[in-house]
């Protein structure tokens, strides 16, 4: 991995300053999404309707555990390492080599950075060199199969329907982000990850129950309730541009706070093999009443497009990049599995 003479949020926040830097400052029309009334609600009861996915009880299996050993071998441990040691594991940004260790060095285009840090490593059976990791990604390469095959059901299709167009058992590539946010002196002002909807097709979130998830639902941001023993889940753009809408991807953001305790999650991305995956509606779910919404494009196409690609405004979408409008996140998928 290639060495960094960049300066970290770990180092800022073990600093002892006071004010964060003006380029983590986020620009004053989201400030006020962030100090607003209902920031920080959960979703109520009220607010809960027949749109919502239900819980899947994995407690009579041995998932839990896997997870469990998967976390603590992976990320808890390298961030407690010194600065200096992780900069051993830095990727090289520069020369398009992104995993290994690293933080946003590149404003986007209000000229803000985030702050965190993070681990992006390949994930899967064949990549994992601990076998915690290698085990934990077999378990969920098995639970994306399920999950896909409740969303074809629901679309009136074959249960292998959408696990055959992301690239199937064999082809769906797994990828893991390990996301640290130190403490922050100001953290009214700053994200750590800002607002975004993720291009895979699902999105698996394992988290150390500090909260950190806000979605947006129905016009407002509401806080991701932390489950003991749990995995978030939630769609992405891949199974909105497939279901041409009918599946909506997750907008979501990520916060920080001023506490010394640590809040770090591991997010695993399913996603299809780049070249080989042509992103359209499937033709199934289009109609002369429900007409194509997005041009074709190949999946790596659509990531090199959108990888910096990150909405200051809430309620719009990624995939509204397709064809310049805002998509509103009226019916997002996110459940909890537990």
């Amino acid at each position: 991995m290639a060495t960094s003479s960049v300066v970290r949020v770990e180092n800022l926040a073990s600093s002892g300053i006071q004010a964060i830097p003006k380029e983590y400052i986020r620009p004053q029309k989201e400030l006020t999404s962030m100090i607003g009334h209902g920031v920080f609600e959960e979703v109520s009861k009220e607010d809960q309707g027949p749109d919502q996915v239900p819980t899947i009880d994995l407690k009579e299996t041995d998932f839990q555990e896997q997870l469990k050993r998967a976390a603590m071998e992976w990320g808890q441990a390298f961030f407690d390492l010194p600065v200096e040691e992780k900069e051993k594991y830095a990727n090289d940004q520069a020369s398009g080599n992104v995993e290994g260790y690293g933080s946003k060095l590149t404003n986007n285009a209000s000229g803000q950075l985030e702050w965190e840090g993070y681990f992006d490593l390949p994930f899967g059976p064949k990549h994992s060199v601990i076998t915690s990791t290698s085990e934990y990604a077999t378990q969920l390469r098995e639970l994306a199969t399920k999950i896909l095959s409740i969303l074809s059901l629901g679309l009136g299709l074959e249960e292998e329907r959408l696990e055959k167009e992301v690239g199937g058992l064999e082809e769906l590539l797994l990828k893991m982000k390990i996301n640290y946010y130190p403490k922050c002196p100001q953290p009214e002002l700053t994200l750590g990850v800002e607002a975004h909807t993720d291009l895979c097709a699902l999105t698996f979130i394992l988290h150390n129950m500090v909260p950190c998830l806000q979605l947006f639902y129905r016009g407002k941001w509401v806080r991701a309730k932390c489950v003991p023993d749990s995995i978030i889940m939630q769609v992405g753009d891949t199974i909105e541009i497939l279901s041409i809408g009918k599946y909506k991807s997750i907008l979501h953001r990520g916060v920080v706070n001023k506490e010394k305790v640590l809040r770090i999650s591991w997010a695993v991305f399913c996603e299809p093999p780049g070249e080989n995956t042509i992103l359209e509606p499937l033709p199934e779910t289009v109609s002369e009443t429900e007409p194509p919404l997005f041009p074709p494009r190949t999946f790596q196409r659509t990531a090199c497009s959108t990888q910096n690609l990150r909405e200051d405004e809430p309620g719009c979408s990624l995939v509204g990049s397709y064809h310049q409008v805002s998509c509103g996140i009226s019916y997002p998928i996110c459940t909890c599995i537990c």
